[in-house]
Order: C-alpha cells, then sequence, then structure tokens
C-alpha cells in the first residue's frame, strides 16, 4: 500500500510501507497519512507502532483499509 509522507524539508511523496519504516527510523518523515484514522499522524507527537515502545498497546490497523478487501489481503 501506498502511504502519503510529508519530509521533514516539508516536500510530500508515497512511499511503500516499508519504505516508510526505514524512513521513520532514519528520521527523514515529519508526519504520514494513515487511512484508517482518516487522518495525519505526527512523528513525535502521536503514536506509532513499533517506535519507542516495545509492545503496541492500540488498536489494530493493518488490513482494515477497503483497498484490502479489493485485493482479496486480509
Amino acid at each position: 500500500m501506498l502511504i502519503r509522507v510529508q519530509y521533514n524539508n516539508d516536500g510530500y511523496d508515497y512511499l511503500l510501507g516499508g519504505i516508510l519504516n526505514q524512513q521513520l527510523a532514519q528520521k527523514k518523515i515529519k508526519r504520514f497519512y494513515r487511512p484508517s484514522e482518516k487522518r495525519w499522524v505526527t512523528v513525535g507527537v502521536d503514536h506509532i507502532r513499533g517506535m519507542g515502545v516495545s509492545e503496541y498497546d492500540g488498536p489494530e490497523r493493518r488490513g482494515m483499509h477497503p483497498a484490502y478487501a479489493i485485493m482479496g489481503a486480509s
């Protein structure tokens, strides 16, 4: 799935999920759009799975996007 991102230099792009994780680890992303919540997630402000905590304690969002139903993924 392509994810809309905003870089620290205020540029915008679309990234695959795995690339987003790499860019987050390299601290290149300011925020990204989370379609399941229909909102932008700000790095360092909002909770991001796998960033700074050993266990995620929020709702499961993987596979909830309507595009997964079309593609047959779960």
